[in-house]
C-alpha cells in the first residue's frame, strides 16, 4: 500500500520572504513590532530565508540591520544596490546617469512646473542631499542640504526623489513616466515620494540578483509591500501580499490583502504559513 502524501503543512510554505519596509514591516516609529520578530524567526526556523527589499538607500537601514540580527543579502536604492551587512560591501550597484537625471528632471518641468528634488549618493556611506524646499518624507532619516540643484550631481547618485508642490504622488508619477519615457524608471514610493532609478532597474531586478545569490528562486517567493513600487517585485514572485494600507494598485495586483502594518499584517500571514 502506497503511503499517503505528507499534509501540506509540513512542507516549507515559501522558501523566500521578501519584505519591503516603510509601511509594510515597519511601524511608525521604525520599529518592528515583537510579534513580527516571532513571525520572522518562525519562518527562518521553518527554513525560509528573510529579504528586505526596500527604497531606502543602504546608510538608512544600517541600525534597523543590526536590530533584525539580519544575515545575507538586502536589496536597497529601488533594486540599484544590492548589500552584503555582514562583510559591509556592495554586491551589486547601478547609478543613475547624472546627466540623464537632470535631463528628465527638466522634461518633468517642462509639463508640470518647478519641482523639488533629492538624491541618494552611491555607496555604501552615500549621503541623501537635498535641495531648497524639498522636504524628507521620512525625518528620521539622515539628509544634507545644498545649496542649489547643480550641487545634487556632486557625486555618483542611485536615484532622484521628486516632489511637487501641487500635484499628488499618483498624478506627479503619472505625468513623470510620460515625460521622462526611457531616461529612468519612475516609480511611487510611498507618501511623497516619487523617484527616479535608473532605467529598467526596480525592486523586481534587484530581487532576482539577490535571491540569484542565495540559490534561490523567486517564484517560491512570498513577497510583503505596500506601494506601486512593489509592483515589479510581486511580479516575480509566487505570492504577493499587500498590507492593508496599500496603495489601491498594489491590492488590485496582489495575491492576498492583509492587516494593516500596524496591526502585524506580516505576522498573521507568516503565522498561517509557518504557525
Amino acid at each position: 500500500m502506497h503511503s499517503s502524501p505528507a499534509p501540506a503543512h509540513t512542507r516549507v510554505a515559501h522558501t523566500l520572504v521578501a519584505t519591503d519596509l516603510d509601511g509594510t514591516l515597519l511601524l511608525p516609529d521604525d520599529s518592528v513590532s515583537p510579534r513580527t520578530h516571532a513571525a520572522l524567526r518562525r519562518a527562518a526556523s521553518a527554513g525560509a530565508r528573510h529579504m528586505i527589499v526596500t527604497g531606502r538607500a543602504v546608510p538608512g537601514i544600517r541600525a534597523l540591520l543590526a536590530e533584525l540580527d539580519y544575515r545575507g543579502p538586502v536589496v536597497c536604492g529601488q533594486g540599484t544596490q544590492v548589500y552584503d551587512p555582514e562583510s559591509a560591501r556592495m554586491l551589486r550597484s547601478v547609478p543613475l546617469d547624472r546627466e540623464l537625471a537632470d535631463m528628465a528632471l527638466g522634461k518633468i518641468e517642462a509639463e508640470a512646473g518647478p519641482v523639488f528634488a533629492a538624491v541618494d549618493q552611491d555607496g555604501p556611506a552615500g549621503l541623501t542631499l537635498i535641495e531648497p524646499g524639498y522636504r524628507m518624507p521620512h525625518p528620521t532619516l539622515p539628509a544634507q542640504r545644498v545649496g542649489r540643484r547643480d550641487d545634487l550631481w556632486a557625486q555618483p547618485v542611485i536615484k532622484v526623489m521628486v516632489r511637487h508642490p501641487e500635484l499628488t504622488d499618483d498624478e506627479l508619477a503619472a505625468l513623470g513616466r510620460a515625460a521622462v519615457g526611457d531616461l529612468a524608471t519612475v516609480t511611487m514610493a510611498g507618501p511623497g515620494t516619487v523617484e527616479l532609478a535608473p532605467y529598467g532597474v526596480h525592486k523586481g531586478t534587484g530581487l532576482a540578483v539577490a535571491a540569484e545569490l542565495l540559490g534561490l528562486d523567486p517564484a517560491d517567493a512570498i513577497a510583503f509591500g505596500d506601494m506601486p513600487n512593489d509592483l515589479p517585485m510581486f511580479g516575480l514572485v509566487g505570492h504577493g501580499v499587500a498590507m492593508g494600507n496599500a496603495h489601491p494598485a498594489l491590492k488590485s495586483a496582489a495575491d492576498e490583502v492583509t492587516l494593516p502594518h500596524t496591526e502585524d499584517g506580516i505576522a498573521v500571514v507568516l503565522e498561517r504559513l509557518f504557525g
